[in-house]
């Protein structure tokens, strides 16, 4: 298997990141998203989730035995 049970799960964790990025634009409520959360905040949390999914894919699973 190329990934291991926690990259899964690291690549989930960073899915939501993403996801919560997107979420925090959409709901800015300053006029075109503007705001600190729409221009800020938002994309700040995307990128740092696609880093984290970057170090979800490369990391090495742990060998048993």
């Amino acid at each position: 298997m190329p990934f291991g049970r926690n990259n899964y799960i690291l690549m989930l964790a960073g899915i939501a990141v993403i996801i919560l990025g997107f979420i925090i634009m959409t709901t800015d409520t300053e006029p075109y998203g503007f705001g600190f959360r729409g221009i800020t905040l938002g994309p700040i949390l995307v990128m740092s989730g696609f880093i984290f999914e970057l170090y979800a894919i490369t990391r090495e699973p742990k060998i048993k035995g």
